[in-house]
C-alpha cells in the first residue's frame, strides 16, 4: 500500500479585498522530505503557511496530514491539533526562560521523560553547555537552534519554517542551514520553508515549487527547475540572464549566433532565446576566423566591451553585440578585465540555451 503524503494541499484559494493572495495552490510532502516554496516577496508563499498552520482560514480547499484531513471550508481542526511545528526568522524566545525552558515549553508529560528529550535535542544542536543560559546571552545562530530544538521537542510531524534564516550574516548562513537540514532529516519530519533566496532553496531542498502571483507555476528537484525552468521569468528567478531575441521562420530562428530551432513554434512568433552569463564563453583562439564551429557552439559573434568587472572568483565582462546593439554579460572564471572598446567574439553553448515564446 502507497503511503500517503506527509502534508498535502488540495486547491487551496485565499482572498483578500478581492485578489487573490493564494490561487488554487496543490503540493504535497512526504516524511523527510524538504520542499521549497519558493518566489518574491507578496506572493503568496506565507500565507499559504499560514493557512496550513491553522491561523487563518482558506476560502476554498482543503488540508490533509497523512492522508487524513484536517481542514476545508466545514471541517477544521485546531492548530494546536495538527502536530505541526513552526519557526520564524524571528525566533520568538521566551527572553525569562532559560535555554532549556525554552526547549521544553511545548512539552507534556513526565518531567523525567520531558528532560531527557529536551537534553537530546540540545545535543542535536549543539547546545548542552547553554541550558541554562538565557536568549539574551546567546548571538543569532545559537537563538537559531534553540529555536529549532524547541519546535522540534513536541515531535511536529510537519515542521513549517518562514525564511528562518534570513535574520544570520551570511558567515554563519550556510553553516546554521546545513546543521538544520541535518536534525530535521534525522527526526524523519516532513518540512516546508518559505524563502525568496534561490540558493537557500537549492542548498536545501529536496523539491522547490516556485511561486508566482499567488500560484505554483513550476515543481521540480533543484536540478531540473534550474535547468528547464518553465519560461523565462522562472529562469531570471535563479540568476541573471541574457536574452537574444528573434522570429521563427520555418521552425528556426536565426540570430548572432546561427539559427536556433523553435519545433513547434507557428511562423513569425517572437521568442527570446535565454543563456546565463557563464554559459558564454570567448573565443580567443579563433578570433571568429579558424576552424568551424561544433554543432552545440553555433557561430561566433563579435562584440565590444562596454565594461568589465572583477568579481572575486570570476570576472563579468558586458559586450555590445555587432548584430543588433544589445547587451549582452559573459561570466569568466578567471582575473580577465579587457578594455572598454576591445572587440573580441562570443560563443555559446546552445544546449545551455532556453528558447520561450513572447507572450
Amino acid at each position: 500500500m502507497n503511503q500517503p503524503p506527509r502534508l498535502e494541499i488540495r486547491n487551496i484559494v485565499r482572498s483578500f479585498g478581492g485578489r487573490r493572495v493564494v490561487n488554487d495552490v496543490s503540493l504535497a510532502v512526504m516524511p523527510g522530505q524538504v520542499t521549497c516554496l519558493l518566489g518574491p516577496s507578496g506572493c503568496g508563499k506565507s500565507t499559504t503557511l499560514r493557512l496550513i498552520a491553522g491561523v487563518e482560514m482558506q476560502d476554498s480547499g482543503s488540508i490533509w496530514v497523512d492522508g487524513q484531513l484536517v481542514c476545508d471550508t466545514v471541517f477544521r481542526v485546531p492548530p494546536e491539533g495538527r502536530s505541526i511545528g513552526l519557526m520564524f526568522q524571528d525566533f520568538a524566545l521566551f527572553p525569562h526562560l532559560s535555554v532549556a525552558r525554552n526547549v521544553a515549553f511545548g512539552l507534556h508529560g513526565r518531567r523525567a521523560e520531558n528532560d531527557a528529550r529536551v537534553a537530546e535535542l540540545l545535543e542535536k544542536v549543539g547546545m548542552t553547555s547553554y541550558a541554562g543560559a538565557y536568549p539574551h546571552e546567546l548571538s543569532g545562530g545559537e537563538q537559531q537552534r534553540v529555536a529549532l530544538a524547541r519546535a522540534l521537542a513536541p515531535r511536529p510531524r510537519i515542521m513549517l519554517m518562514d525564511e528562518p534564516f534570513s535574520g544570520l550574516d551570511d558567515r554563519l548562513r550556510d553553516e546554521i542551514r546545513d546543521q538544520t537540514l541535518d536534525v530535521l532529516k534525522s527526526e524523519g519530519t516532513a518540512v516546508l520553508l518559505v524563502t525568496h533566496e534561490p540558493a537557500e532553496a537549492m542548498r536545501m531542498a529536496d523539491e522547490i515549487a516556485l511561486m508566482r502571483n499567488g500560484r505554483i507555476v513550476q515543481r521540480g528537484a533543484p536540478y531540473n527547475i534550474y535547468n528547464a525552468p518553465v519560461d523565462r521569468a522562472a529562469a531570471a528567478f535563479f540568476s541573471d540572464i541574457n536574452v537574444i531575441r528573434g522570429k521563427v521562420h520555418g521552425a528556426l530562428t536565426e540570430t548572432a549566433f546561427g539559427q536556433f530551432l523553435a519545433p513547434g513554434v507557428p511562423d513569425g512568433t517572437e521568442v527570446e532565446i535565454a543563456i546565463r552569463p557563464q554559459h558564454l564563453r570567448i573565443d580567443f583562439d579563433r578570433g571568429g576566423k579558424g576552424p568551424l564551429p561544433t554543432a552545440s557552439e553555433g557561430t561566433p559573434a563579435r562584440g565590444i566591451v562596454e565594461r568589465a568587472r572583477y568579481m572575486g572568483s570570476e570576472s563579468l565582462v558586458e559586450f555590445r553585440m555587432d548584430f543588433d546593439g544589445s547587451i549582452l554579460k559573459a561570466q569568466i572564471p578567471s582575473v580577465f578585465l579587457p578594455n572598454s572598446g576591445t572587440p573580441l567574439w562570443l560563443m555559446i553553448r546552445r544546449d545551455k540555451c532556453f528558447v520561450f515564446p513572447v507572450r
